[in-house]
């Protein structure tokens, strides 16, 4: 295995996946500047919001709902499902229903739900079913123009929802924090990307240490669900398992499991994400989780942020973990592009 050979990485990557991980910081410049141009609905009623989306079209609003926890005036319920809640009715609930083709069958559904319950409403999408709606029905519709895979664009998915949410009044403006992080990432770039050896690439050294173990990473507060993107880019980039935990939840059940299967405790690894801003308390929790893992023979390793905004930290773990799920997908010689499988799901679910 040899990750610094770029010819073989054109050769296993057909589509240049590796040029949507470069690209992850122009993502958010565009987005942002898209954004302040889009239709919105009123929002002067709007009490409680419904971020509805699935796969990499739902990542965006896992991502904004913890980002912005802290100061968002309105609660936030991310629905991966075909079925909005109950109360999700009126011009008080707004409802954003997010897909990036346009097609996808929970969230297709989900829109006719949120039309027929009269809620206000943003279509999130580069095209498809959701945007001939859209526009059928005079509805907001936030369009884009990326041609890839969902799990692609997820600097246009959470950006244009950070965006929405700072027009619409619910959080404070956020252009300087986006150009904060947008600085982080070029930085993260020159350290990451597929040019730089892999004697000093952590990202490359990063995936050789994970080639053949079961890997989960654990996140806390704002980075739980960063630590779902990495699970999620181990799954369908390098086509691997992995599974993600939260702290301080993963200390009142997962911590209890390093012990059985015996056999199997060595090919585990945890990798522990951690940020300036992390709670103190879960900073202690990271520490010492890890430790008692390490006590009963699994692999750990932590994964710090960088950057002077919690934003910034949020999209330099995000970006790391990207580029190292691309050369674990180099290292065992599978294009990170096609998921075949679950376009077979699809197809199959839709067919029966």
């Amino acid at each position: 295995m040899n990750l610094d050979d770029l010819e073989y990485f054109r050769q296993i990557d057909q589509q240049n996946m590796l040029a949507h991980i470069d690209y992850l910081p122009n993502q958010l410049e565009a987005a942002w500047e898209l954004a302040q141009h889009l239709p919105l609905p009123e929002a002067k009623t709007i009490q409680h919001v419904v971020i509805t989306g699935m796969g990499g079209s739902a990542m965006g609003g896992d991502l904004l709902e913890a980002y912005s926890k802290p100061f968002c005036s309105v609660p936030v319920v991310l629905n991966r499902d075909y079925d909005l809640p109950h109360w999700a009715r009126g011009a008080n609930t707004l409802v954003i229903v997010a897909s990036h083709s346009g097609n996808t069958e929970e969230t297709v559904t989900a829109l006719q739900q949120a039309i027929d319950a009269r809620v206000s409403l943003i279509v999130l999408t580069t095209n498809g079913k959701l945007a001939q709606v859209a526009h059928s029905q005079s509805l907001p519709l936030w369009q884009y123009d990326y041609p890839s895979q969902p799990r692609a664009a997820l600097g246009y998915s959470f950006t244009l929802l950070l965006a929405a949410f700072s027009r619409l009044g619910f959080i404070p403006d956020q252009a300087a924090k986006v150009a904060s992080a947008v600085q982080t990432l070029r930085l993260g770039q020159s350290r990451l990307n597929a040019e730089v050896p892999a004697a000093i690439n952590p990202a490359k050294r990063m995936a050789g240490q994970l080639i053949d173990r079961l890997v989960t990473v654990i996140g806390p507060g704002m980075l739980a669900p960063v630590a779902r993107r990495w699970k999620n880019q181990f799954n369908e980039l390098a086509k691997a398992w992995g599974a993600c935990e939260a702290l301080p939840e993963a200390d009142h059940n997962l911590l209890a499991a390093a012990e059985n299967p015996a056999g199997l405790l060595s090919r585990l690894v945890a990798l522990f994400l951690r940020s300036p801003s992390d709670h103190p308390r879960n900073r202690l929790r990271s520490d010492l989780t890890r430790k008692a893992f390490m006590l009963q023979g699994v692999g750990t390793d932590p994964v710090d942020a960088s950057g002077e905004t919690r934003l910034a930290q949020l999209w330099s773990l995000i970006q790391f973990g990207d580029y190292s799920a691309y050369y674990l997908a180099m290292a065992y010689g599978v294009d990170p592009t096609p998921i075949a499988v679950i376009d077979r799901f699809k197809e199959e679910i839709s067919a029966a």
